[in-house]
């Protein structure tokens, strides 16, 4: 199985990644709900999780550039194979393009400029120069365009995570393949 398995350096980053996502998914669940006064705070957090998950993509991608995955399991039909190529491949396009597009929208925000984005509180992100500088019609329409951008991305990420669940799933329960240890730790060692 190790010859099988990720890299813990590999797991940590495919955890983190889709522990940030489901949070992110979550807070946009969650503002509608609760008081005006406390939906900038859940906001200013899904984008300092937008960000975060834009870095871990950043190493996670640099990571599999310089390793190479572990081999599929044999029996796998070659539909299934591309399938699963495919996949992670869109995957990793839109786990990008999600976090750049909230970034632009964010820096075409018309309150962007007097109301500066801190990254947890704590440590000032910047706003994307060339956006902030433009004229107001403009801006807005950048914003408009990237937020329908951000919200047609994001539903395009939950249904290929949806997807891969699915498929790990299917291929640890239906056919046995013991999928799931892939991305676990189990102690094993490398």
């Amino acid at each position: 199985m190790t010859d099988r398995r990720y890299t813990s350096l590999a797991i940590t980053f495919h955890w983190l990644v889709a522990i940030g996502i489901i949070l992110n998914l979550a807070l946009t669940w969650i503002w509608p709900a609760v008081a005006d006064d406390q939906v900038r705070p859940l906001i200013d957090l899904h984008k300092s999780v937008g960000i975060t998950v834009l870095g871990l993509a950043i190493m996670r991608l640099l990571w599999r550039f310089a390793h190479k995955p572990p081999t599929l399991p044999t029996g796998y039909k070659a539909w299934e194979v591309r399938l699963s190529h495919w996949t992670h491949i869109a995957l990793y396009v839109l786990i990008f393009a999600m976090p750049l597009s909230g970034w632009i929208m964010d820096s075409a925000w018309k309150d962007a400029a007097t109301h500066p984005m801190f990254l947890f509180g704590v440590v000032e992100w910047p706003r994307i120069g060339f956006i902030l500088a433009l004229d107001p019609a403009t801006k807005l329409a950048v914003h408009d365009g990237f937020g329908e951008a951000h919200d047609i991305i994001g539903k395009l990420v939950y249904g290929l995570v949806g997807l891969h669940i699915l498929g790990a799933l299917k291929h640890q329960f239906l056919d046995g393949t013991r999928e799931l240890q892939r991305m676990w730790y189990t102690g094993t060692p490398e």
